[in-house]
Parts: structure tokens; sequence; C-alpha cells
């Protein structure tokens, strides 16, 4: 079955050093989306990028960081997406550190039996 409809796509940029207590940042927004029933969660580890303090971060052998962009993609209904915006906000505030977060409106289509 064939399933198409208007939903948001929110994306979270996070470093990889970033940690909730001893738990990676990206690793707790996945796990608080999924409590929170979010349709889906997928994180994504950058090769190269910056971001506020303008340091750029590479995969590079000669240049390796610890501390690589990570991305977190997730989709759902807009209500849901923007009820856990302000979640994410929490969690930036508990772990002490900043990010980024986007909303973007999307078509979905699912497919399933």
């Amino acid at each position: 079955m064939k399933v198409e409809e208007k939903a948001v796509l929110l994306r979270v940029f996070v470093g990889e050093s970033d940690k909730l207590g001893h738990t990676p940042l990206y690793e707790a927004i996945v796990r608080e989306a999924r409590d929170q029933g979010l349709a889906g969660a997928t994180v994504f580890k950058a090769v190269l990028g910056y971001g506020a303090t303008e340091h750029i971060r590479t995969a590079k052998l000669l240049d390796l960081s610890a501390d690589l962009p990570m991305v977190i993609e997730m989709v759902d209904k807009a209500e849901k997406a923007e009820a856990f915006r302000a979640r994410v906000s929490d969690l930036f505030e508990q772990a002490n550190c900043g990010g980024l977060v986007t909303l973007e409106d999307i078509r979905m289509t699912s497919f399933g039996p």
C-alpha cells in the first residue's frame, strides 16, 4: 500500500563529541524521538563541515577530528515535529552545548503492507 501525505523534515546538527551525561547527544535525540513516537530518525556522520566556531572539522587522515559533524534527520507530521523541536532545545540545554535545528515542509510517500 502506498500512502502520500504532507510532512515535515526535522534536521538537527550536532557535534560528534557532544554528550548528554555519558551518552552521545545524537543518540539521546534519536532515543527521545522514538519515545515521543516520531515516524523515524536517521543519523549521518559528516566527513567535512564547520559551524558557529568556523573551525573546519574533517575526517582526513592527516587532520583527523574527534568532533565531526553529525546530522539527525526525522520525519513526521508538522505538529509532532514542532513539539519535538522544543524537546531538542531542552536536550541542548541539558547537554550544555549548541547546535542547529531546521524544519522543512516535505511530501512523504510511505510504502507498506
